[in-house]
Parts: C-alpha cells; sequence; structure tokens
C-alpha cells in the first residue's frame, strides 16, 4: 500500500533520533507555544523533508484568526498544523480548535502536535462536519523498526503528499478493519462456508446459517463493532460492495449469455 524509499526512511530515522532529544527537554523546561512552533517547524524540514521557506506558513490566516502552521505545496495548502506548548497534554479542546480552523478553511487533513505527540485527522464535510483520527504517535515511544510507526510517520512527510499515501492510508484503514471484517463474517457467503465446513467435520451436527449467525452475534463478535456508528458505516460499505459484486456478475452472465445466442444464431445461419 505504502512503499517507502530507503532515503527517505534514514532521513526519518536519523531526525527522530535527534529531535527525541530535543522535545524531551522541551517539555522538561515547559517551553513556550511560540518556542515549540519554532521547534515543530525545524522538524517539518529535518523530518519530514519540507522545504522550511518555501513550502511552510507560519500564522496561517484562517478567517479572523491564524492557525500555527500550514503545509503549502504549488500555492496550495495540503494541511494545517495546530500546535500547543510542548508541556501541554493535548485534549479535545485543542482537537476542537484544529478541526474549526480546517472546517472554516475547508481543508480535509489536519495535524495537533505538541512536538512530541503528533495526531493526523481526516475531516468530513458533512453536517454537521466530523472527524476521525487517521493516525497517531510519540516521538517519544515511535518504533522505527515496526512497519506500522513507518507508515504513521510517513504521512506527514514531503513525499507522501506526492504518492497520495495519506489518502491511500486512510481507505484502506476504513476498510481493513474490526468493523468492516465483522460484516464481512455477517455474510451470507461466509456463513454459508462455515456451515459446510462444520458439516464436513460433524456430518451427524444438524446446523443451518442462522444458528451459526446466532453465535456470531451473540458469543463471538462484542457488540461494539455490531451496533456502533462504526459498525453502522460498515454495514453500508458491505452491503454496497456486495451489491456492486452482484451487478457485475448478472452483467458477466448477461453478457455470456448474449454471445452464447449469437454463435447459435451464426451457426443456425451458416446451416
Amino acid at each position: 500500500m505504502i512503499k517507502i524509499h530507503k532515503r527517505t526512511l534514514d532521513r526519518i530515522k536519523d531526525g527522530v533520533k535527534t529531535y527525541q532529544k530535543v522535545v524531551a527537554t522541551l517539555r522538561e523546561r515547559d517551553v513556550s507555544e511560540a518556542d515549540t512552533v519554532t521547534v515543530v517547524k525545524d522538524m517539518l524540514a529535518d523530518v519530514f523533508g519540507y522545504d522550511k521557506y518555501l513550502e511552510l506558513t507560519g500564522e496561517q490566516q484562517i478567517r479572523g484568526t491564524f492557525c500555527d502552521l500550514a503545509v503549502k505545496i504549488n500555492n496550495k495548502i495540503k494541511y494545517l498544523i495546530e500546535v500547543k506548548a510542548a508541556g501541554v497534554d493535548l485534549n479535545d479542546s485543542h482537537i476542537r480548535q484544529a478541526v474549526d480552523y480546517g472546517a472554516k478553511e475547508g481543508i480535509e487533513w489536519i495535524v495537533l502536535t505538541n512536538g512530541l505527540n503528533w495526531h493526523l485527522y481526516r475531516l468530513k464535510f458533512a453536517q454537521p462536519i466530523e472527524h476521525e483520527e487517521v493516525a497517531a504517535f510519540s516521538v517519544l515511544d515511535i518504533d522505527l523498526r515496526k512497519d506500522d510507526d513507518q507508515k504513521k510517520i510517513f504521512l506527514l512527510t514531503r513525499e507522501s503528499i506526492d504518492d497520495g499515501a495519506m489518502d491511500a492510508y486512510h481507505q484502506h484503514s476504513q476498510l481493513l478493519n474490526r468493523y468492516t471484517i465483522a460484516q464481512v463474517i455477517r455474510q451470507d457467503a461466509v456463513l454459508s462456508v462455515i456451515r459446510r465446513e462444520i458439516r464436513k467435520m460433524f456430518p451427524d451436527l444438524k446446523v443451518d446459517k442462522d444458528d451459526i449467525a446466532t453465535v456470531i452475534d451473540e458469543e463471538i463478535l462484542k457488540r461494539e463493532v455490531l451496533e456502533s456508528e462504526k459498525a453502522r458505516d460498515a454495514t453500508s460499505k458491505v452491503n454496497r460492495a456486495s451489491k456492486k459484486l452482484a451487478r457485475q456478475a448478472a452483467k458477466k452472465k448477461a453478457a455470456k449469455k448474449t454471445a452464447s445466442d449469437q454463435s447459435n444464431d451464426d451457426a443456425d445461419t451458416s446451416n
């Protein structure tokens, strides 16, 4: 899904190693937000690969107020960055503030950080506007030997913008999660496979798909993956995908029938 070039990964590793000491010191000294912004801007250049002077803007004006930083490529804002002081624990009010900036500017990607902890959010411009955390990591705790941690930090890099990595990662996380898998398991086709395998192993056991579905819903899956908002969203996605597959199968079947009928007509004509 996401390919990180060695040169990029080496820069990230070297930068993280350097700035782990820096941000730890910032927190110990309880420096101001302005000082934290300065270091975050340095990190965006040294760790994430942006041109500090051409691709990063400070105090981005958002309808009468200001967001701390913005990543701007080819005169287009890619994401906003709201920075809090290194010694401040990030909370829901900070998230709402960052999301509000993005909503007012019509920018779907927002980053909230205190230099140590980094959170990437994607906005959904519905009514009301919704937001979802796509990735989060701590500079002090991140383990860049792990593939998942590499991908999370890569999302904020200059290279990821060219690769469209944010959208790809978000789409992947939207589909490959416990909610989607739970809904796939509950599909009729999957229940049929489970029933067939059970009957194959235990021929004397009488079981139908409804029995299997009941056990899955009541004894295997957690209520959260069946009844939450994310579960309902996953159900919609799975149902749409199933209907699409059914339409494609029907279209393919119709095309084969048409080709067969045409072949028979041609054979009759030749006779």
